[in-house]
């Protein structure tokens, strides 16, 4: 019977070995299965599931084309700075210094440590590269890294194969990844209390400031006829913020006729206050308005739902409170992503660059907000392929360029040439929403299949020799991941409440954005109670990826 099943499984071995779709597909699928058992509320996810399916099949002799594996590199790195271009640039003119800085110590707090450490173990060469890319969890540096060693863009004095150099990125890259993301994941849960900070209460205090409203879900219309005395008294901007807390459209029928009341005039007993909401507005409170009237039109004539990008320069800064946007424009907020994260609906949530605002109302103040703020986008489900496919190119192309200084040629290779070109062709859709256009869903799937691709083939390359690697050494290189894992996150968050005094709830998103762990921003906000480190996370998170590129190469000169 052992066998018949040891025949079987070489057999399976060897099928998978002249299939590669099947093979690397094979990987995805047991990958996401790996990534999502839970040990309480600890996962792997599905990049770390699929680095260790690779490694599993790996260990068999499998190996993936360079070409699939070159694929997935540039559709992740791309999409890596499409996303973050938007913000990339404006945080650099804008308030980013703060951003910046935070993520610029846990980077050369990072480097320097991985550096330390290779030097004390006398690691080979391109170990150090996956020491700091596991132990930050960061992917952009271990691509950048083996894409340095790959196109020859560094230069290392060693015996040693370019083949065994991008082996030892792999394979140290495999060792650290699990501890850095464990122990980042336990440190973030574990640091507020550690460090004496209350990080629920801390959320919920600027909830309180920033008077966080309500987020719109099943939109409805409501009509209440003023026979409570005690609202003519108000004024409208006063019933707004009293009853209505400035979140529902608000309209006025009087004698029949809907009139447009200032904000300093009084309603009249006998009016009919029309309120278009979330159903979680319509609280005992609002009803004391008066008596509620039957609807005359569905709700459905009246809302239209689409996004606005944010393009307009005498926006950026603004708040939604400044704005006002239900009574200035009729139509209501439903929620705001920046770089793809949604932030917490509140009245002082700055606006700026690249911002997506979702919107529902009539289809011609939606029109007149959209010309207003910048551009409008309604149910757009096609990507601008053009620009895609020639910035991509573009990307290699630039790669490829080199200067020569001092005898020595530098360029950036295929990770920094797709990087720039994905920075600018974001930067640009960001400026004009019609081009380069890219939706959420297809964003979310290329960078996803890009990385997971990427990370399939880390598995297969370094699951040849990961058990020697790790019973030689695994134990020294564990260690020395979770020194470049604490140590910058602790040094950045005293850096961060010491010197750039942020709060607590901003600081911790902040810190999970500068070493880019979507994970643990996961973890963050479960702990906060509360979305409020997502703005943090925005903040770092276009820095976090353009440094930590940049370390790839640079600790392989060391």
């Amino acid at each position: 019977m052992v066998d018949y099943i040891t025949t079987a499984f070489h057999s399976f071995i060897a099928l998978l070995d002249t299939s590669s779709v099947l093979m690397l597909f094979l990987i995805l699928g047991f990958g996401y299965l790996i990534g999502g058992i839970r040990i309480g509320a600890f996962s792997l996810g599905p990049v770390a599931g699929v680095l260790f399916a690779g490694l599993f099949f790996g260990h068999f002799g499998l190996r993936l084309a360079p070409t699939t594996q070159s694929l997935g590199f540039a559709l992740f790195i791309f999409s890596v700075g499409y996303q973050a271009g938007p913000r990339f640039f404006s945080a650099i003119k804008e308030d980013g210094v703060k951003y910046f800085l935070l993520t610029l110590v846990v980077a050369a707090c990072a480097l320097s440590i991985a550096i330390v450490a290779a030097k004390i173990l006398q690691l080979e060469p391109g170990f150090s590269a996956g020491l700091l890319a596991g132990g930050l969890t960061s992917s952009p540096t271990l691509a950048a890294a083996q894409d340095a060693v790959r196109e020859g863009t560094v230069a290392l004095q060693t015996p040693l194969s370019d083949d065994e150099i991008i082996g030892n990125i792999a394979t140290g890259y495999a060792i650290t990844y699990i501890f850095g993301l464990t122990g980042l994941i336990t440190m973030l849960k574990f640091m507020p209390r550690l460090m004496g900070m209350d990080l629920v209460a801390d959320c919920k205090r600027l909830e309180q400031e920033q008077q966080p409203g309500l987020k719109p879900v099943n939109v409805t219309m409501r009509c209440y006829r003023v026979t409570n005395e005690d609202m003519v008294q108000y004024t409208l901007r006063e019933l707004r913020t009293k009853y209505c807390d400035r979140i529902p459209v608000l309209k006025v029928v009087r004698d029949n006729k809907l009139v447009e009341l200032k904000p300093s005039e009084h309603l009249q007993l006998g009016d009919v206050i029309e309120l278009i909401a979330p159903r979680a507005f319509f609280t005992p409170e609002v009803a004391a308005i008066g008596e509620e009237m039957p609807v005359g039109r569905p709700i459905e004539e009246e809302t239209d739902t689409a996004q606005v990008v944010v393009t307009n320069k005498e926006i950026f800064g603004h708040t939604l409170g400044d704005l006002d946007i239900p009574q200035s424009f009729g139509i209501l907020v439903m929620h705001v992503t920046k770089d793809g994260l949604r932030l917490p609906h509140s009245y002082d949530l700055a606006l700026n660059k690249g911002d997506v605002i979702t919107v529902v109302g009539p289809a011609q103040r939606v029109d007149a907000f959209g010309e207003y703020i910048g551009d409008i986008e309604r149910d757009i489900s096609e990507t601008d392929m053009v620009p895609f496919a020639f910035g991509i190119a573009a990307g290699v192309a630039i790669g490829l360029l080199s200067v020569t200084i001092g005898g020595i040629a530098l360029s950036l290779g295929n990770a920094g040439g797709l990087l720039c070109s994905g920075l600018i062709i974001g930067y640009l859709h960001s400026i004009r929403p019609t081009f380069g256009r890219l939706p959420e869903g297809a964003s979310w799937l290329l960078m996803e299949f890009g990385l997971l691709l990427f990370m399939a083939g880390i598995g297969l390359r370094a699951g040849g020799n990961f058990l020697a690697t790790l019973q030689e050494s695994g134990i020294s290189l564990i260690l020395a991941g979770i020194t470049v894992t604490v140590i910058p996150l602790v040094i950045a968050y005293l850096f961060g409440t010491k010197v750039l005094k942020l709060s607590p709830g901003i600081l911790m998103g902040a810190l999970t954005g500068a070493m880019t762990s979507g994970a643990s921003l996961r973890v963050v906000t479960g702990e906060a109670q509360s979305s409020i480190p997502t703005i943090g996370y925005a903040g770092t998170y276009a820095f976090g990826n353009v440094l930590l590129m940049i370390a790839g190469p640079i600790i392989l000169l060391f």
